[in-house]
């Protein structure tokens, strides 16, 4: 073994010992799953994690798969404050990209890699029990109705609990219901935080395109290695923070104080961004402490 990575493994051994037998969450985007490659080697990651003894639950979601679904079904996309409006013909769409085509190009990731994985969605079992959301008015004044949008009502995660005690990974795609059996979709960022508080999970990840979270988004020399919620509030009420990061803040606020230890925004286009992130003192995104 060469000098270096030697040095690597002993900076990786304490951190090693932190997380052996804990379980982490981690919310995959849509974005992720288009690029087959970059799909493989964060499932390598993953595979590492689970390898070493650390329990994992995906969540995931399937946004741009749904668009371009919803494109081709000739349905079309909007987007208020970063969140998908959805109409009945795009709950269609949602379930056909997110329990179909997003679903199963990472469950054969996962194959490929000899990773034992088990694909449900917030309805088996209810597991995420949903109501849906009454038109909200925003901060700009605009009241909007987001039609077949879930609000989390509860969470049963003793199914998923039972599959991590059995050695399986559960990938979880982010589709609820109402008692009514009524198909709702939630944004799986909120799905992420909340299965995380209610695992008791040490840390949420969540995997995005940027490079985590930075003071100025045209500017990689300005990513904020760590941060506090505090801090994270101050960037939104400045708007730095906006659009499709808007959620991932909320979730990370959500499940810090719903005590999740740490939340961390990293990139999938970073080389081996979940293990430099865990595993290293520099890291490679942003840490979203309390």
């Amino acid at each position: 073994m060469e000098l270096a990575n030697l040095l690597s493994l002993k900076t990786a051994v304490p951190y090693l010992r932190l997380f052996r037998n804990q379980l982490l969450v981690v919310k995959v985007g849509g974005e992720a799953v288009e690029d087959e490659s970059r799909l493989r080697q964060l499932v390598e990651q993953l595979n590492v994690l689970h390898q070493l003894g650390i329990g994992l639950v995906i969540v995931h979601g399937g946004g741009p798969q749904a668009t371009a679904l919803g494109e081709q079904l000739g349905v079309e996309s909007h987007f208020v404050a970063g969140r998908r409006v959805t109409s009945p013909a795009m709950v269609e769409a949602m379930v056909m990209a997110l329990n179909g085509t997003v679903r199963t190009k990472i469950l054969a990731a996962c194959r490929a890699q000899h990773l034992n994985v088990l694909g449900v969605s917030g309805i088996d079992a209810g597991i995420v029990k949903a109501t849906q959301r009454p038109p909200r008015k925003l901060p700009t004044g605009e009241t909007v109705d987001f039609g077949q949008v879930g609000d989390i009502a509860s969470l049963d995660v003793s199914p998923l609990r039972m599959m991590v005690e059995q050695g399986f990974v559960p990938v979880v795609s982010s589709l609820a219901a109402d008692d009514a059996g009524t198909v709702l979709n939630i944004n799986a960022d909120d799905v992420a935080s909340a299965i995380a508080v209610a695992l008791g999970a040490s840390k949420l990840i969540l995997i995005t395109k940027p490079r985590g979270i930075m003071g100025d988004v045209d500017k990689p020399e300005t990513l904020m290695s760590e941060i506090t919620i505090a801090e994270l509030e101050a960037l939104e009420a400045k708007g730095v923070v906006h659009a499709g990061m808007l959620p991932k803040s909320g979730a990370a606020k959500s499940a810090l104080t719903g005590g999740v230890e740490r939340v961390h925004v990293i990139s999938y286009e970073y080389p081996d961004s979940v293990l430099a992130e865990l595993f290293t003192n520099e890291g490679c995104g942003t840490m979203v402490t309390p």
